[in-house]
């Protein structure tokens, strides 16, 4: 059991990242669809992965960050995890504002289809 267990641990080393962000340092946050809600069969290849970005003010303890969050998100927490965060290696001029997208307390949001392209019916013989 142990055998396995150091080669899965060499695996996942092989392949971590360690993110370590310093305080003014900006940030992408992540924000997902709804779990378990499909519209006709796609995930919405081109809605945001990301939003932000946003200037970190702070670490909290090893893996948690603080950010500066503008007003539109005030009803979320602003300590986030690393695995939510990506650094911005863009200038300082690219936004992508969450003013579209509709959040929760948990930073997901509900896809729905702006129209229906095309449909087919089915008959099944019997």
């Amino acid at each position: 059991m142990k055998f396995a267990q150091g080669g899965q641990q060499s695996y996942v080393d092989n392949r971590r990242r360690p993110i370590v962000l310093e305080a003014e340092d900006r940030v992408m946050l992540k924000v997902s669809p709804w779990k378990g809600i499909i519209r006709f069969c796609e995930r919405g290849k081109t809605s945001p992965g990301f939003i932000g970005p946003f200037r970190v003010l702070s670490r909290v303890g090893e893996v948690a960050y603080r950010l500066d969050l503008p007003d539109e998100l005030d009803g979320i927490r602003p300590t986030f995890h690393v695995s939510h965060l990506r650094k911005c290696l863009a200038d300082k001029e690219a936004h992508v504002p969450p003013g579209g997208i509709e959040l929760d307390s948990k930073l997901n949001y509900d896809e729905e289809p702006i129209t229906i392209i095309d449909h087919q019916e089915k008959a099944f013989e019997e």
